[in-house]
């Protein structure tokens, strides 16, 4: 008798067990449970209308389009005509069969849930396949929105969508296998604005996988909702412009608006019509596009580019000198074709300035980029508190305040540091002390100075502003939203006191007038600037080689109330005052008059190709390349 009432107990406590245990998984968890990674429930997403992107004057240059993905679900899939599937997708058998064996790994592709089986169906198929796919047991049609790129310039700013990996889909709550995503510039910085929410419905299916109504009454069932739409800071007419009068050539011309940071141009050359990033033949187009080192169409040199800064960088040396007292307007340099800064032979820095044996002031300094000048400042600089790393550590930082030798923190993903050295690189370089002669290049921008495009335009908008700059960004407003990012609109101050910027200023627009710019000259419009033609050496197999230098140029206009301000870079592109020089007055032109009155310059630059010069570079590659037997 005990025996027969303890199995009737058990048995009934195993029963309310499990009946509890149903309860508790079905009605107190089920019933808010999301259903996404249930067998018995099929999702279709409905993908949201991507934000579009327009420039600072309303212009559209990011548009979308549809894309129809035929999709897969493994469990579904039954036996089928494949010659007639193969025919109507317009692929091989072959084909047809590799992916299909790949959807039969359960662990990798969950049979019950939708993938992609051929991406981005053509447009004029569309029709067709859908009127005949139903034929065909686990496969369906899916709507997607892609990019168009109207304008097809601004690759590097823009970016590109690519799809999201299994790893990736893994680790998001929002993504899944396939779907697309920001994967650069704009597109990725702005990610979350620009993508919107996806919709999605839920169906309930039997044990034979057949749809048998909505899955909780429509309860887990939302709209998708568009992305918000990006006004950006450029000009794409600007920015068009500049693409044009970098053709051939390689390099980064980078434009700002010095009263709020916003980037007006951000170009890089060689670059790259975006559409080559979009459909069906994006793989292979990526494919050749990041594997092209040796034109390198997808690094953006604007941004990425580090180049010794040469000559422009006289301008803050001067200003530093100022600020501390080692110099003033009348302070006299005398110049000997160069500058001795030791006694042994070597030790001289060869100047070009053309003034030989009589005083120069800082005015003519900057106009005429006398090195003895700013080398004797610099040292000045460095020696005023009788203790050399004190020097050089207060010299660092002042650099520094103008944004030089770190990412600035703008509103794109790409970018690099730059360099300005401090006493521990010197202290970790030289074993046996160093002095302020020991790196007396740092004064011309020829030392181990490295700055991008975007550090030089940035200070020069510093320098247009008398002392201060704001954070460099690209986006304008966000759904016709002005930002309000701090990081954007807070106004950061250089080490310089305003009071000391006139004199340079004036300096900078003698430059135009009477010294290195003075043929880049635009009637009507004042401009201040400075030419730089920095030396530019490489290493092949261990050899340092010289090659042909640098072309640069740093420049604001007008030179009261400043609309723009500018760093070029052509690389190779010899003296500053030949290349980069009347780019510079080109573009200001075209963006304060929005006309160019001297034709005859802008034909020269724009047919101007400097391919000459970079196939010598893989010559000389080649020409010393070590020899195998």
């Amino acid at each position: 008798m005990k025996r027969n009432f303890l199995l009737v107990f058990l048995v009934t406590l195993v029963g309310l067990i499990y009946v509890g245990r149903l309860f508790y998984l079905q009605v107190i968890i089920g019933g808010n449970k999301n259903p996404i990674n249930s067998a018995t429930v099929k999702i279709e997403y409905d993908y949201p209308e991507r934000g579009y992107i327009y420039d600072r004057n309303n212009k559209l240059v990011v548009a979308n389009q549809i894309s129809y993905d035929v999709m897969i679900v493994p469990k579904e899939v039954k036996t089928l005509d494949t010659l007639e599937f193969c025919s109507l997708l317009k692929i091989s058998k072959e084909k047809f069969l590799t992916k299909i064996r790949k959807f039969k790994n359960p662990k990798k592709y969950p049979p019950w849930l939708p993938d992609v089986f051929i991406k981005q169906v053509a447009k004029e198929d569309f029709a067709y396949l859908q009127e005949k796919l139903h034929k065909f047991d686990g496969f369906f049609i899916q709507k997607k929105i892609i990019r168009n790129y109207p304008m097809k310039s601004s690759a590097n700013i823009l970016g590109y969508l690519g799809e999201v990996n299994e790893r990736e889909a893994k680790k998001s709550h929002y993504y899944s296998n396939r779907d697309l995503i920001g994967r650069w510039g704009v597109e990725k910085y702005y990610e979350k604005d620009l993508r919107g929410v996806k919709g999605r419905k839920h169906f309930k299916r039997d044990n034979l996988n057949r749809i048998t109504g909505t899955y909780k009454d429509g309860k887990f069932d939302t709209l998708a909702v568009s992305g918000k739409d990006l006004m950006l800071t450029i000009d794409s007419d600007l920015q068009k412009y500049g693409e044009l009068l970098m053709t051939g050539k390689r390099g980064g011309i980078v434009a700002i608006e010095p009263s709020s940071g916003e980037i007006l141009a951000l170009v890089t050359a060689p670059s790259y019509d975006p559409n080559l990033m979009v459909g069906r033949k994006r793989s292979a187009n990526s494919v050749k596009l990041f594997g092209d080192s040796i034109n390198n169409p997808t690094y953006d040199r604007g941004l990425q580019g580090a180049y010794s800064p040469g000559s422009p960088f006289k301008i803050i040396n001067g200003l530093i000198g100022l600020q501390e007292g080692v110099i003033d307007k009348n302070t006299s340099v005398y110049c000997y074709g160069g500058y001795q800064y030791g006694k042994r032979k070597h030790e001289f820095m060869k100047c070009h300035c053309g003034i030989y044996g009589r005083p120069i002031k800082l005015k003519t300094a900057i106009a005429k980029s006398c090195n003895s000048y700013f080398s004797e400042t610099y040292r000045k600089i460095i020696n005023k508190p009788n203790n050399t790393k004190i020097g050089f550590e207060n010299w660092s930082n002042q650099v520094k305040s103008f944004g030089l030798g770190n990412f600035l923190g703008y509103d794109l993903p790409v970018g690099q540091k730059g360099l300005v050295p401090n006493t521990k690189f010197y202290d970790d370089r030289y074993n046996f002390g160093w002095r302020a002669t020991t790196n007396i290049s740092n004064a011309i921008g020829q030392g181990e100075i490295l700055t991008t495009p975007i550090q030089l335009a940035n200070a020069t908008a510093a320098i247009a502003n008398k002392g201060f700059y704001y954070t460099p960004h690209i986006v304008k407003k966000i759904d016709n939203q002005t930002i309000n990012n701090e990081k954007f609109i807070t106004k950061r101050n250089t080490s310089i006191e305003a009071k000391h910027f006139p004199e340079v200023i004036e300096a900078m627009h003698e430059v135009f007038k009477t010294g290195t710019g003075k043929y880049s000259q635009i009637k009507g419009i004042d401009i201040c600037g400075k030419t730089g033609t920095v030396e530019n050496f490489t290493r092949i197999n261990g050899e340092k080689i010289q090659l042909k230098d640098h072309s640069i140029l740093i420049a604001f206009a007008p030179k009261d109330n400043p609309k723009i301000a500018m760093a070029v870079f052509v690389e190779n592109g010899g003296y500053g005052s030949t290349i980069a020089a009347p780019i510079t007055s080109l573009m200001i032109e075209k963006y304060l008059t929005n006309a160019i009155s001297r034709k005859n310059i802008e034909e020269r630059m724009i047919n101007l190709s400097l391919q000459n010069e970079y196939d010598k570079l893989i010559l000389k590659k080649d020409s010393i390349a070590p020899t195998t037997e």
